[in-house]
């Protein structure tokens, strides 16, 4: 049995936040952020929750997989910022599209939670365990930023991501997958309960590099392939500088990594399925490139998944 990705969506709110807006509320400049990140702006919920930007993009994901919404049989959520303490973000997307079948819940695995979505999702397709999966990166962001934070507030945005995925008799979309987890650096990147994102920037670009690198690596020797091999990279949009220090390591050329962290800054779980709808969109994927998705979050959880799309 094969996993088949059958549609994509994204929402993006309307509300835009530019660097030169930051400058009105803490000391920064937009070249300070530009350098440091490579983010120009964000967007920002204004009247949006959690969940209504997890409806727009699924709807948007299941309307171009041409299916019937009540087919679905679970949603996968990948969330940080939960509508509620519960019931999860999962059962209320699921309330909110009207569907009746299956079961939802939630994955708590910071910017890595798109990606455990997916291993689990490829996991019950392959294992016969259900046919069609609706897997959801979304994040509100700005709930969490302490605004009076220069070294964080600039970094978050708001957003969200969806692909469903189907069963397939043909070669699987997802030829391997490697995620990790290593919870004594928990610390590097966390938020309290009902708390602000703290972060130890420095430590954890570090050790974000090295160890996405090593996943993908992994993930490549898995698939049988090798670094030249791959046609597109889509990391996490966390900064530019740990996504260049990830190509350069790899060696891979920069005209093969996608970014778009320019217009959307980090948004977390939802930063990767934003990112494959865009690239789709733009044309800088067709069928039969091979991609490499790689995350890293707190926890500290990272991971790489490899595509043959």
């Amino acid at each position: 049995m094969g996993t088949k990705i059958l549609g994509t969506g994204v929402y993006l709110p309307e509300g835009i936040l530019t660097n030169q807006d930051l400058e009105n509320l803490v000391e920064t400049s937009d070249e300070w952020i530009t350098t440091r990140t490579g983010i120009k702006e964000r967007r920002i919920a204004k009247e949006e929750n959690v969940v209504d930007m997890a409806r727009q993009a699924s709807l948007q994901a299941i309307k171009e997989a041409g299916v019937d919404l009540q087919s679905i049989e679970v949603i996968i959520v990948g969330t940080l910022t939960p509508e509620k303490r519960f019931p999860s973000t999962g059962c209320l997307l699921q309330a909110e599209l009207g569907i009746k079948r299956g079961y939802a819940f939630d994955i708590s695995a910071a910017c890595s939670g798109f990606l455990y979505a997916l291993e689990l999702a490829d996991g019950l397709i392959k294992s016969g365990k259900a046919r069609l999966i609706l897997v959801v990166g979304t994040e509100l962001l700005s709930e969490i930023v302490d605004w009076s934070d220069r070294s964080t507030c600039v970094l978050f945005g708001d957003g969200a991501g969806a692909v469903l995925l189907g069963w397939s008799e043909e070669e699987s979309d997802i030829l391997a997958s490697r995620m990790y987890s290593e919870g004594s650096l928990w610390d590097l990147l966390y938020a309290e309960k009902n708390g602000c994102i703290k972060m130890k920037g420095r430590e954890l670009f570090k050790v974000a590099v090295r160890n996405m690198e090593e996943a993908c690596r992994n993930v490549i020797e898995k698939a049988g392939v090798s670094i030249k091999d791959i046609d597109l990279v889509i990391p996490h949009q966390a900064n530019v500088r740990i996504i260049n220090s990830l190509a350069e390591k790899l060696g891979i050329s920069k005209d093969k990594v996608f970014i778009n962290i320019d217009k959307y800054g980090n948004t977390s779980a939802a930063s990767i399925p934003i990112a494959l709808h865009e690239a789709l969109k733009e044309g800088r994927i067709k069928r039969g490139d091979l991609i490499l998705f790689t995350a890293m979050g707190g926890g500290l959880t990272w991971g790489a998944t490899l595509l043959k799309y």
